[in-house]
Order: structure tokens, then C-alpha cells, then sequence
């Protein structure tokens, strides 16, 4: 039941996505003639600044790429996109520091890690400002989501609760998926366009098409619509295994339209959606039939005026639906999940889970000075409402997702100061949240500050792009609905009671962050541009929450003693997870060729209330990604690679070191016909994600991969 509508992000400044400025030189030029061509090409590159962490991120609500952002922020832009030949999240994502993504076998909902959180909310994820709140518990991800890479034109990324204006609960950090617009796809003499795109991937026999159209009304309304279908069977991992349950269909598709009613001013309205298909496996042997159905409507409007340095207003509002039917192919032996008592669940047995989430977002940036101090000040609120229903037979698997509603709201207000070397930035964020199903109600809020101080000490000409910050900011996140209210007996298996906990203390992130940005061009040779970010963080979660075992022989424990209770489960809180690591992105662009540099390196373990450790299972492998590019024939061929290393998380049982080496190749034959190329895991390496280690059986992931895409466009 779609209603209207949503969004977010500013338009403080739309992708550049411009190619790099910077060609190859040819040898008959004379030596003068090839220091002004370089000294031109010197001045594109600059006024492009082509590298991605020289990219305006469309999450940012000052206007900022991710080298001046005093956070630790990511840009994936279309370029890379395209490189990446992704069909999942995971994909779109390979390399950004601190960032991990679950999929088990359904690889059409993923979970995101960043630095060691994720599920429940502590990740917001986001598209075109809609909150994709979708969660259905069970063994492996919680919070899980889809949106075709085909339909999006970048990733932005921040990490940490720095984010908090973005939303209520983010203690790990946001991802942004932003779409494609009219206008990225029109070139700027056409009134429309159209493109098809055909690809085969070898492992999995797996197709994707995918068509694309834009049509400009007139100078201030255009449109874009977009459809995409990707077929693929069950992959094979390293070992040359099929893996039973990894194929599945998807059709995907969005609609948006851009409207610029003045000069100052635009709105933009949209629609994506997606079905979904595959089946779960039990054992190796197929048990479910899960259809998905996703519809994300989005209506972002700002208001910006140059004239008014106090007016940069943008008012967002969203709906997302995401309904999951699960029907059993076979009888399966379950418990009641209210008497405990033995059923059987009969083929064709329908689980549901339909999670709406309402949300509105609006916020200002009013920039002005006092003194010499320039003040960037950013005020705003947003509400989220998630309304979860779930139902099925007795026994089945929507028992591990309550019913419920919940609500999260907030108000901030951020001044970022600027004199000369100095930046500070402080922040105030309230949150307030409420839950509530047929028997339990409960509720709380919290004040969370943030303050950084950057500094850019340096005048001489190979040290003035340095920059030095140092943060300390709070998030907030409350229990959601299955943690809270989760209640009864475990339905298959071995039936034991889980335990509902009302009294759930929401947790509190408290991060120490140090980093340094770098930003130099001209260094080796006119027009080339290095780009570095590093940081060290430290973050403490006060009152972790996450499931526990407890023994009916304890008396303390609240599990009943009772014939057939082995043990309880129950979400509770601990003193604190501990978290800290060092995080890398880098690049280097000469313009015939870029390198690339990206590490983390995470640990963490929760303490209880009685000072015991325990290692966090939802730590990721640390890793060091390395790419290299290099663009021939005048830019129109890009060949290049990237290597990945993955080491093994202290205490996972199942992970091991492994590292991934892919390759590609793109070649733009002519204005409308490119071809693509692209080589996964190159050496049929068999490995598993570290994050599945809590699932019930190890899941590995594709062996070697090969893709292959043609696409033609047409415009006028």
C-alpha cells in the first residue's frame, strides 16, 4: 500500500562524474607544444578533480567531497560502478575500508557491516533517502535489503556516529545509494535516450538485461525509467562445488522524474522496486520458496538560493513496503512455538513478514560570518515509523519476527567554524523512541554530542593539502522489535523458550576517531592528483545488545526450569562492546593510469556486567585492497585489476585468510557502444565470509567468475 512518498539529499550539489582530464602525450608533438598541452590538461584536472575522494558526497549536508570531510567518508562513483559489473550490494561495495556486507545463500538481501556493527538499525541504510528497515531473524543476517546495482549511480559512505544527523540509530554509520537521474543520462543537446545492456556471467549461467530511457520535457522536467532482470542458477565455489540454494530471479525496475520549478529550486519524485525469487536450502536440500516484493517511494525537494546565504532547505519525505511469503516445499517437523508441543508443518505452508517504514526528513544550512569566523550552521528533525507484520501456520518461521510497531524521531542542530587553518564543528542531537505490540510497551531518549577539531597547519607547497582532525561524537540506537519482544518457544530443530526483555536498555556509541586527509596535485607530472585518508578509531557501545543463552539450573537466570527445557535464549544487554581498528583509502591519477590503496583492520569483544570477554562474532576479515588501472586509445580502453586480502577475525571458528585477485577490461568502441569485461576470483579460491560463521552450516562463496556485458545506446 504505497503511499507517497520520500526522501532526502541535497542537491547541494549534484555527482561530478567527470572523466579524467589528464591523456596520454604523443610522441611527434614538439617539447613546447607538450608542456602547454600539459599545462591545459593540468588546469581540466584540477577544475574536475577527478579523483573519487575529490567527488561531492550526495550524503553530505554541507556540500563536501569525502577528502575535505573531517569523518571517515567514501565515494563510490558511477565509473567504479561500471568497473565493478556488480549484481549485489556486496559488489558495488569491494574495497571501501571498514565496510563488510553479509549474504548468505539468499544473495539478494545482504546486511552491511561497518566496523564490526550491523542488524537492527545499527547501519542505516539508505536509498534516495528512504531508510530500508526490512528484518526477518533468523540463523545468519537480520536486516537485510536489496536494490539492483544497475539502477544506482553511487555509494556514499560514512562510518562511525558522525552520521548522526542522518537519522536516529546509525552508531556504525550510513550508506547512501543514490540513482540515476535524467540527467546523468541525457547528453546535453538531446531532448531523449535509450540504452540496452545484455550480460552473461559463467559461474551460475546467470543473465542480466537491463533498458534504460530518459526524455526531457523541457529545460526544467525530465524523466528516467529503467527495467532490469537477472536469471541465475546455483553458483559453484572455489572447490568446483554447486552450491544448493544460491540461484534465484529478479525483476527491478524505477521511475524518476526531476522538476525545477525556479532556478533555485527542485523536486524530485521516484519509485524503485523489485521482485524477487529463490529458495532456501535445509541440509542441501531445498525446503522454501521465498518471493519479495520491494516498493521504495521517494519525494526530496530543496531550496537553494545563493542570494540567501541563510536558506539551503531540503525536505524529504519516504515509504518503503517489503512483504516476504515463505512456503515450504516439504513437510518439515517443527514445535508449536505456544505449547511446544510437537506439529508437522505440511508443503505449502505460508510464512509472511510485511515491514512498512514511513519516514520525513527536512533540514537548513544557513551560512554566514561573525568576526572571521565563518559559520556553516545545519538544523533540523526526522521521524521514522516501522509497522512489522508477520503471521503464518504455527511452527513456521515468522515466529522469529514479532509484530510490532515502532517510532524513532530526532532534532539537531551542527555549526561547523572555519578561520584560516582551524575547523570545528559541534553538534547536539535528541532522539526519542517508542515500541510497542499487544501486551508490551516501552520507550526512552537520549541527548548525544559531537565536537572535531581539524587543522591544517601547513603553508609550504608539498605539505599545504595536509589536514590533522581529531572527534568525539555519541550515537544512540533503540532495541528493536525482536529483541525486545521476541517471545515463545523455538519452532524446529529442538524447542526451548525464548524469553521477551521489555526492560532492553538502548546502546550508546562513544567513538574516538583521529585521521589525516592529504590532497596534492602536480606531483610527479602536470595534471596527475594524489588523494589519501587514514584513520584510527576507538568506539565504545555502552549496553551492547545481543542474544544469550541461559541455563534452567540457574536460578537467576529467569529461564524456567521444566522436562524438555535445555536452555533459554534471550536478548540482553552488556556493559559494552569494545571496538577500535585503522582505517586506509587512497588514490593516485596520472590521467593514462590511477592506483589505488584501501585497508582496515578491525577488533573487537564485548564485555559483561561481570567483566567477562568474549570475542564479537560480527567482526569483519581485516583487509588490504590493492587496484590498478591503466586507459589507453585516448581513454576509451581501461584495463586494470585488484587484488584483496582477507585476514581471519581473532575467535571465528570457521574463517581463514584468503586473498581474491579479479581482473577487467572496458572498451567504448564508439559514442554508443561500450563493451565490458570483468574476471572474479580470478584463481578459484574457495573461502567463506567471516560473517556467516554463525549460520547453521559454512557457506562458501563463488569460485572464478566471469562476466561479459554489451551495451548499445541511442539518443536524439
Amino acid at each position: 500500500m504505497a503511499k507517497a512518498i520520500a526522501a532526502l539529499m541535497t542537491g547541494a550539489a549534484a555527482i561530478a562524474l567527470s572523466a579524467p582530464a589528464a591523456q596520454a602525450q604523443q610522441a611527434a608533438q614538439p617539447a613546447v607544444s607538450q608542456q602547454a598541452d600539459q599545462k591545459k590538461k593540468a588546469d581540466e584536472k584540477a577544475a574536475a578533480e577527478g579523483t573519487l575522494l575529490d567527488k561531492i558526497l550526495v550524503i553530505s549536508r554541507t556540500g563536501e567531497t569525502a577528502i575535505q570531510s573531517l569523518a571517515s567518508a567514501s565515494h563510490v562513483g558511477q565509473e567504479q560502478l561500471d568497473r565493478r559489473m556488480a549484481t549485489t550490494p556486496n559488489e558495488m561495495l569491494l574495497g571501501v575500508p571498514g565496510v563488510a556486507v553479509q549474504a548468505d545463500a539468499r544473495r539478494v538481501s545482504s546486511s552491511i557491516n561497518i566496523r564490526g556493527l550491523q542488524d537492527f538499525g545499527r547501519v542505516a541504510v539508505i536509498v534516495d533517502g528512504a531508510r530500508q528497515d526490512f528484518q526477518r531473524s533468523d540463523h545468519g543476517t537480520q536486516s537485510t535489503f536489496y536494490v539492483d546495482p544497475e539502477l544506482i549511480k553511487s555509494v556514499d559512505v560514512i562510518r562511525g556516529p558522525v552520521a548522526n544527523t542522518y537519522g536516529s540509530g546509525a552508531i556504525g554509520g550510513v550508506v547512501f545509494f543514490d540513482t540515476k537521474d535524467a540527467a546523468d543520462f541525457l547528453k546535453p543537446e538531446e531532448t531523449w535516450a535509450a540504452s540496452l545492456t545484455g550480460r552473461y556471467e559463467s559461474n551460475g549461467k546467470g543473465w542480466t538485461t537491463s533498458a534504460t530511457g530518459a526524455y526531457r520535457i523541457n529545460e526544467n522536467w525530465d524523466v528516467l525509467g529503467n527495467i532490469v532482470y537477472r536469471d541465475y542458477d546455483n553458483y559453484k565455489n572455489g572447490g568446483g562445488d554447486t552450491v544448493a540454494g544460491t540461484g534465484f530471479d529478479v525483476l527491478s525496475g524505477m521511475l524518476k522524474t526531476s522538476i525545477r520549478p525556479t532556478e533555485n529550486s527542485e523536486l524530485k519524485l521516484g519509485w524503485v522496486g523489485s521482485k524477487d525469487g529463490w529458495t532456501e536450502t535445509s541440509g542441501g536440500v531445498p525446503a522454501n520458496d521465498v518471493d519479495l516484493k520491494s516498493n521504495t517511494f521517494t519525494a526530496r525537494y530543496n531550496i537553494t538560493d545563493d542570494a540567501k546565504s541563510w536558506l539551503d532547505l531540503h525536505i524529504n519525505a519516504s515509504y518503503n513496503r517489503t512483504n516476504l511469503d515463505l512456503t515450504t516445499l516439504v513437510p518439515q517437523k517443527r514445535f508449536d512455538p505456544t505449547t511446544g508441543l510437537p506439529v508437522v508443518l505440511p508443503a505449502g505452508s505460508l510464512s509472511t513478514f510485511d515491514v512498512g517504514t514511513t519516514g520525513i526528513d527536512i533540514w537548513n544550512t544557513s551560512r554566514f560570518e561573525t568576526a572571521s569566523v565563518a559559520h556553516e550552521l545545519t538544523y533540523g528533525g526526522d521521524w521514522v515509523g516501522d509497522d512489522v507484520e508477520t503471521g503464518g501456520t504455527a511452527g513456521g518461521d515468522s515466529f522469529y519476527t514479532p509484530s510490532g510497531k515502532r517510532t524513532v524521531s530526532g532534532a539537531y542542530v551542527q555549526d561547523k567554524l572555519t578561520w584560516e587553518w582551524l575547523e570545528v564543528i559541534g553538534g547536539l542531537r535528541y532522539d526519542n523512541y517508542s515500541l510497542k505490540d499487544s501486551k508490551n510497551e516501552t520507550s526512552g531518549d537520549k541527548v548525544s554530542p559531537r565536537v572535531t577539531v581539524g587543522v591544517t597547519p601547513f603553508e609550504s607547497a608539498g605539505l599545504a593539502g595536509l589536514q590533522f582532525y581529531g572527534t568525539y561524537a555519541e550515537g544512540y540506537r533503540s532495541p528493536s522489535l525482536t529483541e525486545t519482544l521476541i517471545s515463545g518457544n523455538h519452532p524446529a530443530g529442538v524447542s526451548f523458550p525464548f524469553l521477551p526483555n521489555p526492560n532492553l536498555k538502548p546502546e550508546t556509541g562513544k567513538t574516538v576517531e583521529f585521521g589525516v586527509n592529504y590532497k596534492q596535485n602536480d606531483i610527479i607530472a602536470a595534471g596527475d592528483a594524489l588523494r589519501l585518508k587514514a584513520a584510527y578509531f576507538n568506539n565504545n557501545v555502552d549496553d551492547y545488545i545481543d542474544g544469550v543463552t541461559l541455563s534452567p539450573f540457574d536460578p537467576t537466570s529467569g529461564c524456567p526450569f521444566g522436562p524438555g527445557i535445555p536452555i533459554c535464549f534471550q536478548y540482553q544487554n552488556f556493559a559494552k562492546a569494545k571496538i577500535n581498528g585503522f582505517e586506509l583509502e587512497s588514490v593516485y591519477d596520472a590521467g593514462w593510469g590511477y592506483a589505488g590503496l584501501s585497508a582496515s583492520i578491525i577488533n573487537g569483544h564485548t564485555i559483561s556486567y561481570e567483566g567477562e570477554r568474549a570475542d564479537l562474532a560480527t567482526i569483519p576479515s581485516s583487509q588490504v585492497t590493492a587496484q590498478l588501472g591503466l586507459r589507453f586509445l585516448e581513454d576509451k580502453l581501461t584495463v586494470g585489476g585488484e587484488v584483496q586480502y582477507n585476514g581471519k577475525p581473532k575467535g571465528n571458528a570457521v574463517a581463514k585468510d584468503y586473498t581474491l585477485v579479479n581482473a577487467f577490461a572496458s572498451y567504448q568502441a564508439t559514442d554508443n557502444f561500450k563493451v565490458d569485461f570483468r574476471a572474479d576470483n580470478l584463481f578459484d579460491v574457495k573461502y567463506t565470509n567471516p560473517l556467516n560463521g554463525s549460520t547453521t552450516a559454512v557457506l562458501y562463496e563463488p569460485g572464478v567468475t566471469l562476466k561479459l556485458a554489451a551495451t548499445m545506446r541511442f539518443g536524439g
